[in-house]
């Protein structure tokens, strides 16, 4: 499979798990993820910060100092009765009592709280009761409705009660956080629908007509920001009491403003410690209830909710799908930390934009998009990782080999310029060869095995000292060699290099022949020729090549082991290349010559020294010793 197929077959099944995972949760699976979301929320509504809400709603609170004074909870019906006369006098846009009115109470109070109810705007409270914790959806429901919370019953306000207002259901929806991101603005049992509270409070104080579309709600001309299940997503404005709140106590101690009530909307309710109608918030720990469903009913008569509707979760299906496959691609377009950084860049563009659209008022999901991209773009990673270790594994294998046939030098700058010496070079260079005399003839007589072991000791020995001197083996010819002094590039000591390396040649191999088994080593010898001058350095050979030169400097050298072998020396230097190291001679060897001489294959005459080592046995021996 081709490198492009599997980056195919990667974005394909990256699309259908991000298509799979925004699908599951959307059907009601994974709910993990609206806890997920939640959390999320709660961060982006902290960055956020507070913000001071629309001063259309006061909360007139039941509190602590209230039950203090009364010295019960719930509030006696004389005594709400009270509070609500009170604030009927100063003429708000709406009274919107956000408790449970049930049970019966006290006959009298039961007949003033009624009386009282008669005598302006008034919307209470119901709740629906489901039978499980949660709401739920009968999955054989079938049209526009079929996704609203469906209740076992309402549990409404006492007919006297209701006969003198409107009522609407007061329940939130709380998730798996604990915390209200929303509030259903639609509630159905099996026979009926029923507005909530907040819905029911804003229809009245807008004084406009609602209706219920098949896929929205309009309060007059202007379309209420519902979720598809017609829930309205909150935003909460800060901690507690940032809604403007008074305490009912003011209304007993003859102290509440004017100004707090008339023409608002008035929410009474209940914020008694130990009450049990908190939630957790973004900004508080314990809120209200009574707030939160202020809240609602700000946003609805306001129209500052944060938007999450049809065109948002087509949104949310793209990102979900894209994201991912954008994220990969990057991936595999750039296996090297420029994908990784291209990859982090789109990400965090993705979270600052998601943030963004959060503080102006649109709600993209943000969990269902992080487990869409998060799994498939680390198992490509791993992948890409893993493979890139195996390749690096394979690579370095390679290298190594590679480095068995080509001298490190030369390894080293293929792997810098691939196309070193793709095209001959004429340069300077100095050139050494050695050659075994009498092994032809002795390979006839002994084992293979041994043989082949006799010959990786003597190339060892040519290697050591090249590597040493800073020489190129160019190649082994079975029991020879040519040591090649000027690549990669040309230096001014390659021909002092040459002879330290031809002087440390002939006393390894030396050495190394006087401590074969006599029966061997007496039927061995070697010669040397060294010579430098230009030559062309190039690369020879087809789908196999090596690296080589040519030229009359090398013809020279190599017939210099003949010069050398005919006048009985092992060491045959070139009058060009003393010249050229400025070899002054040491103690422990001599030169004799120089010798006119012509060398096959070649017109002219070519100046040669022979080199003898005058050092003891033991001494070359230790010295062979010391380069091993």
């Amino acid at each position: 499979m081709t490198r492009r197929v599997q980056i195919l077959v990667a974005l394909v099944l990256t699309a259908l798990w991000g298509a799979g995972v925004y699908a599951a949760h959307a059907n009601g699976h994974l709910r993990f993820l609206d806890r997920l979301e939640a959390t999320v929320t709660d961060w982006r509504t902290q960055v956020r910060g507070v913000q001071a809400p629309p001063d259309l709603v006061t909360i007139v609170a039941i509190d602590d100092t209230v039950v203090k004074r009364g010295g019960s909870y719930p509030l006696p019906r004389a005594d709400l009765a009270r509070v609500v006369d009170t604030i009927v006098q100063f003429k708000p846009k709406v009274i919107a009592i956000d408790l449970l009115l049930v049970d019966r109470s006290a006959a009298i109070g039961d007949a003033t709280l009624a009386s009282t109810l008669a005598t302006g705007p008034m919307v209470l409270a119901a709740a629906a009761i489901f039978p499980s914790a949660s709401e739920t959806v009968t999955p054989s429901s079938h049209g526009p409705l079929a996704v609203l919370p469906q209740a076992e019953r309402f549990l409404l306000p006492l007919p006297a009660f209701a006969d003198h207002a409107e009522v609407g259901v007061v329940n939130v929806a709380t998730g798996q956080s604990g915390s209200p991101l929303s509030v259903p603005m639609l509630f159905r049992t099996h026979d009926k629908v029923e507005l909530s509270f907040p819905l029911r409070v804003a229809t009245r104080a807008l004084d406009k007509p609602l209706t219920i579309a098949p896929d929205r709600l309009m309060l007059g001309d202007r379309a209420v920001p519902t979720d598809s299940d017609f829930a309205l997503p909150i935003t909460y404005y800060g901690p507690r009491r940032t809604i403007r709140t008074v305490s009912a106590q003011s209304i007993f101690d003859g102290t509440l403003n004017r100004a707090a009530i008339e023409n608002r909307i008035v929410v009474i309710g209940a914020s008694v410690a130990g009450g049990g109608d908190f939630y957790p918030t973004p900004f508080d720990s314990l809120m209200p209830g009574v707030e939160v469903i202020s809240t609602a009913i700000t946003h609805l008569v306001a129209g500052d909710g944060i938007v999450r509707d049809h065109n948002v979760h087509i949104a949310d299906a793209l990102t979900a799908i894209l994201l991912p496959v954008l994220l990969v691609g990057l991936l595999a377009w750039r296996r090297s930390a420029l994908g990784i950084m291209a990859a982090a860049v789109v990400m965090m563009a993705w979270a600052g934009l998601n943030l963004f659209a959060f503080t102006h008022g649109l709600w993209l999901n943000a969990a269902t998009t992080l487990a869409a991209t998060v799994p498939p773009v680390a198992v490509f990673a791993g992948v890409q990782l893993w493979v890139g270790g195996r390749k690096a594994q394979y690579l370095t294998a390679k290298s190594q080999s590679l480095a068995q046939f080509q001298a490190p030098a030369v390894q080293e700058w293929l792997a810098r310029d691939p196309d070193f010496l793709a095209k001959p070079v004429r340069q300077e260079a100095a050139v050494v060869f050695i050659d075994l005399s009498g092994f032809t003839a002795l390979s006839e007589r002994i084992d293979p095995d041994a043989l082949r072991d006799m010959l990786n000791a003597f190339h060892a020995r040519i290697d050591m000292a090249a590597t040493a001197c800073g020489g190129i083996v160019t190649s082994f010819l079975g029991d020879g060699a040519m040591i090649l002094f000027g690549l990669p590039g040309a230096r001014p000591d390659d021909a002092a290099r040459a002879l330290k390396c031809g002087i440390e040649l002939h006393r390894s191999v030396a050495s190394w022949i006087a401590s074969l088994p006599p029966v061997i080593g007496d039927q061995l010898g070697f010669k040397i020729g060294a010579h430098c001058g230009p030559i062309v350095a190039s690369r020879l050979g087809g789908s196999h090549q090596h690296i080589t030169a040519t030229g009359d400097t090398v013809n020279v050298a190599n017939r210099l082991m003949e010069v050398a072998a005919q006048n009985g020396a092992r060491l045959a230097l070139s009058d060009t290349l003393l010249d050229a190291a400025d070899f002054l001679g040491d103690p422990d060897s001599s030169l004799k010559g120089p010798l006119r001489t012509q060398v096959r294959g070649r017109s002219g005459t070519v100046a040669v020294w022979f080199w003898r080592d005058e050092s003891k046995p033991g001494q070359a021996a230790a010295g062979a010793e010391m380069m091993e």
